[in-house]
């Protein structure tokens, strides 16, 4: 039986939403700036910076469903998740604030990074696979799941966006401001102290509703249990559809984040296209984070009436489709000859122009199937008669990491590939240079969203499934508690 029985208040809706801020600084962060920071600002090679990253994700990816597991299996007053949510934050603030200002201001060896990676990545799964698996114990309605993952998403999205703000016209403005390194730490101190006040802030606003006993008691940890139960987890078929989409779709995001800003500045020239008429020093650049959150408001009013006419995996498959005919016509018309010159109005007007739907679209892909495993929940409960949203949403961050990770690894191999060399003058780099990158992420980037499509499409749990099912269960526990009282 869910906390919350109906429509959901909107007061829970934002609070429990903000906890993922801290999610979206750090996606910000990894997923745009930390490549660029270690490979143009501090001098590291690019192919070692992302597997050095790769392997972080790699080791968070195992830690994850560990982490998962002991939280559903913490068995407090205070219940599974809340004391994960008051005790990490603080610790993560301090390794986030480090990550930006390595000892001595010089570029640490490749484990220095592997170290810090994994301890920033470890701690921010100490708070975010406890918060997002709050969701299904919160409500068990179909339409509600995707409201609170509509809340979740877009307060990531505005905490990693305003970080992202906070980047281009205060820590990192200007022309070639990206490039230099004091502003990095001034970037690091404020998103460890807004991470901090996110997960903290969303635990306080959940205690009264979430805070108490669970109902049974749960078996001691042990890892042998632990991995036995994600084991029989991915062996949901829902699962590994899930997974096999999913791999694809995080894959795409890791890659398409983290050369977002090498995309930007070396190719659409977007930090050198001046914009007068706004402010004296303001560039096209100030405004991509704007692009993103418009974006995201899009998406926030159509992801629902999709929903609701198509199913979440109709949803998921067409979005896919449609974001990548959308976001790739840039790279496209620019290949073939016919795009704006780079580094002008036109060219930055149309490419936000077709950003804003582009990206909106994309986003509905993540939320459709991030909302899809909480229908899996049920369906293990109904097979094993277990509850276990930790294994299954530390099983999605397994998939989300090892994809994520993957994808930041081939964007480094794809600057390495394209001969990008470190610390280059974006206005010198050869047009070759150029045209490689451009086809290598065209390229790649069409296969994964293909493949996304193609297995998110055919995700076997659709609303009616659902609803059948949770009203089965719920008519079972209400014969075992009237059996139970007359006894």
């Amino acid at each position: 039986m869910s906390l919350v029985q109906g429509p959901l208040p909107l007061r829970l809706k934002l609070i429990h939403g903000f906890g993922a801020v801290a999610f979206g600084v750090k996606d910000t962060g990894f997923s745009f700036f930390l490549l660029l920071f270690y490979n143009q600002v501090l001098g590291m090679d690019a192919g070692l910076v992302s597997a050095a990253l790769l392997i972080a994700l790699l080791v968070d990816a195992v830690i994850d469903p560990i982490l998962g597991n002991l939280s559903d299996r913490t068995y407090t007053k205070w219940g599974r998740r809340l004391p994960w949510l008051y005790a990490a934050p603080i610790p993560l603030a301090f390794a986030w604030v480090l990550m930006w200002s390595p000892p001595g201001g010089e570029a640490p060896t490749f484990l220095g990074l592997v170290g810090i990676a994994v301890v920033v990545r470890i701690l921010l799964s100490a708070c975010e696979v406890p918060s997002i698996s709050l969701l299904p114990e919160i409500t068990s309605d179909y339409v509600e799941r995707t409201t609170l993952f509509r809340y979740r998403y877009l307060s990531g999205w505005l905490g990693g966006l305003f970080m992202m703000v906070l980047a281009y016209t205060v820590f990192l403005g200007g022309e070639n401001g990206l490039l230099q390194q004091d502003g990095y730490v001034g970037f690091g101190i404020f998103g460890g102290i807004l991470m901090a006040i996110s997960v903290l802030g969303s635990a306080f606003g959940q205690h009264k509703l979430v805070a108490h006993l669970p109902t049974t008691k749960p078996e001691p940890f042990s890892l042998k249990a632990c991995f036995s139960e994600i084991t029989h987890a991915f062996s949901e078929k829902a699962f590994l559809i899930f997974a096999a989409g999913g791999l694809a779709a995080y894959v795409s995001q890791g890659m398409s984040f983290s050369l977002s800003n090498y995309l930007n500045v070396f190719v659409w020239r977007l930090d050198a296209t001046p914009l007068p008429f706004i402010s004296e020093g303001a560039t096209a650049l100030n405004f991509y984070p704007f692009a993103l959150f418009l974006s995201v408001i899009v998406m926030f009013f159509i992801v629902g009436p999709m929903h609701d006419k198509l199913g979440k995996p109709k949803s998921a498959a067409i979005s896919a489709i449609a974001s990548l005919c959308i976001l790739l016509f840039p790279y496209a018309a620019l290949v073939l000859g016919f795009w704006p010159q780079p580094g002008t109005l036109a060219s930055a007007g149309w490419l936000y122009l077709l950003l804003v739907p582009g990206n909106a679209l994309a986003v509905v892909v993540m939320i459709s199937a991030s909302s899809m495993i909480a229908e899996i929940v049920e369906a293990y409960q109904e097979r094993t008669g277990k509850r276990a949203e930790g294994a299954f949403y530390s099983g999605n961050w397994l998939v989300q990491k090892c994809a994520t990770g993957f994808g930041i690894f081939i964007s480094g191999q794809i600057l390495s590939a394209a001969q990008l060399s470190p610390s280059a003058d974006p206005s010198t780099v050869p047009e070759t240079v150029i045209t490689d990158i451009v086809i290598y992420f065209g390229v790649i980037t069409a296969v994964l969203a293909l493949i996304a499509a193609f297995w998110l499409g055919r995700f076997p749990i659709n609303r009616a499934d659902h609803e059948a099912r949770v009203a089965a269960m719920n008519v079972q526990k209400t014969v075992v508690q009237d059996s139970q009282a007359l006894e």
